[in-house]
């Protein structure tokens, strides 16, 4: 476990030339200094990037995913992120004691990195099969080519653990041809021991060389074998989905859809009742409203999704329907019982309404030993203060947000990380990166989140994230401390309404190119 900590400067005052170089050393200092928490609180780092290869940015993870079981967090993520898709390896971290210390390491036999035979890999998403008691890493295993070397061939593996420590080498959820190119797959297994379908697990992912179709495959043996993949009922062209699994076993996805020609697109869902033997046609959950960030930031518009313990199903996304012009983005949030009615999108109240503050890839968590009204969400996010701002200037941070009551009434927000330089993390064809999604975590019956994101600070070597020889990039993944990020809610419902679909459409997705 490494723990980042600051230090406070001692300052002494003595001549105003002193004092002039007191301010500019604090005002380095607010760039410079480890990753705290606005109320002075360490963060704890759980990983860091050990990879040495020049092809790719050292040091680096991005896009986090976490699920907890027991007392068990694991978390997966990318480690060192190449420029033109995917990553050295899928780096994990798991607690085995709620979150208050972790172990880390990197999945064997993927890319060359690792003793595998891959160039790189990306999109991880992890799930738990309780009945036959495996953690499952799902990833993209990508093939390099061409001229210049880029991306020209994806397969869908998966990784397995009894423990959330020891992982095998990859096995097949399903191999790409000539005509295939996958994209942003998820995994989710059945827990609930009132399912009839018990004990099945589900990976959702889409074919971008089939204009994006959305294919499904089951397993039934806690992730060693996967059926054939599915496509649903009405061969939807979508991105981002994330399955979750209803205690009556209902499988609902929410998802991007993408329509016209892929010119429109929105949020949509669809479903299995039978355990995957087939998959439903989608349905309307909203339309996407988002206000364009100027900076060069990658911060695709993807839904997160969870479930509690009455099936009601949670899907947070980033909109600006509520902002006066559309000149900021919110978090706001459908829920539905069956996966076929959504609720009216309603707005989270991070900010007041109006304040310019822009909120955007939202990591929703919820207890799954907690249901409807009473049911503990956590939410973390990252922001801009300044949403104008050019991608030189743009200061990013990280926040949270908690509700008790199924998200009638939230708390006060509160600041996880930050400022950070959006050009101190990895860059992408589609801008600087942290991920693509990020995730939240609750143990069940716990009093507190566990989320995992990234945070950037300075590079060593260089002003700015880069190849540059000399130049060493800190982006990594942390957590915050165990008991330190109560779920307290509050009474917070201020611009907290629902708001009814705008006729007006901005899209802000495109496919994420790993």
């Amino acid at each position: 476990m490494e723990v980042i900590s600051r230090h406070p400067r001692q300052l002494s005052i003595v001549t105003t030339c002193t004092l002039l170089v007191l301010i500019l050393s604090l005002v380095f200092a607010l760039f410079s200094r480890g990753p705290t928490r606005a109320a002075g609180e360490e963060l704890t780092q759980i990983s860091s990037d050990p990879y040495t290869n020049n092809s790719s940015f050292h040091k680096t993870e991005v896009e986090p995913d976490t699920f907890a079981f027991g007392n068990t967090v694991v978390s997966t993520f990318q480690v060192s992120r190449f420029y033109d898709g995917g990553a050295a390896n899928i780096g994990w971290a798991t607690s085995t004691n709620a979150g208050e210390t972790w172990t880390h390491g990197f999945l064997p036999g993927i890319t060359v990195f690792a003793g595998g035979p891959y160039n790189r890999a990306s999109d991880p998403s992890v799930a738990y099969d309780a009945r036959h008691k495996a953690w499952i890493i799902s990833y993209l295993a990508i093939v390099t080519g061409g001229h210049p070397v880029g991306p020209i061939h994806t397969d869908l593996l998966a990784s397995r653990s009894p423990d959330g420590l020891h992982w095998s080498t990859p096995v097949i959820i399903s191999l790409g041809g000539p005509s295939t190119f996958y994209d942003k797959n998820w995994s989710v297994c059945d827990d609930w021991t009132s399912s009839p379908f018990y004990g099945h697990c589900y990976t959702e992912w889409d074919n971008a060389g089939a204009n994006n179709l959305v294919l499904m495959s089951t397993s039934k043996d806690g992730g060693k074998t996967w059926g054939p993949p599915k496509t649903n009922a009405n061969h939807a062209s979508v991105i981002g989905g994330q399955p979750v699994v209803q205690p009556n076993g209902n499988v609902v996805v929410p998802i991007i859809q993408f329509k016209q020609h892929f010119t429109i697109a929105i949020l949509a869902s669809f479903r299995s009742t039978d355990g995957g033997a087939s998959w439903s046609s989608t349905v309307k959950i909203a339309d996407f409203i988002t206000f364009f960030e100027p900076s060069f930031i990658r911060n695709p518009d993807l839904p997160s999704a969870e479930v509690d313990a009455s099936g009601r199903v949670y899907v947070a996304w980033y909109d600006c329907r509520f902002e006066p012009g559309c000149n900021a983005n919110d978090i706001v949030i459908s829920t539905s019982t069956d996966g076929l009615s959504w609720t009216a999108p309603k707005r989270v109240p991070i900010d007041p309404i109006g304040s310019g503050i822009d909120h955007f890839t939202p990591g929703i968590g919820v207890d799954r030993s907690t249901s409807s009204d009473n049911a503990h969400i956590g939410l973390t996010y990252y922001y801009y203060p300044n949403p104008n701002c050019s991608t030189n200037t743009c200061i990013l941070d990280v926040g949270f947000i908690s509700s008790t009551n199924g998200g009638d009434s939230w708390s006060a927000s509160e600041q996880l990380a930050g400022p950070m330089k959006l050009t101190w993390l990895a860059l992408t064809t589609q801008g600087y990166m942290y991920g693509d999604y990020i995730s939240t975590s609750i143990v069940p019956g716990d009093d507190d989140a566990t989320p995992v994101f990234m945070v950037a600070q300075q590079p060593t070597g260089g002003p700015r994230c880069s190849l540059q020889d000399g130049v060493i990039c800190h982006e990594a993944a942390y957590t915050t401390p165990e008991d330190l990020l109560q779920m307290v809610g509050g009474s917070n419902t201020a611009g907290n309404a629902s708001a009814a679909q705008s006729s007006s459409q901005k899209v802000h997705v495109t496919q994420t190119g790993f």
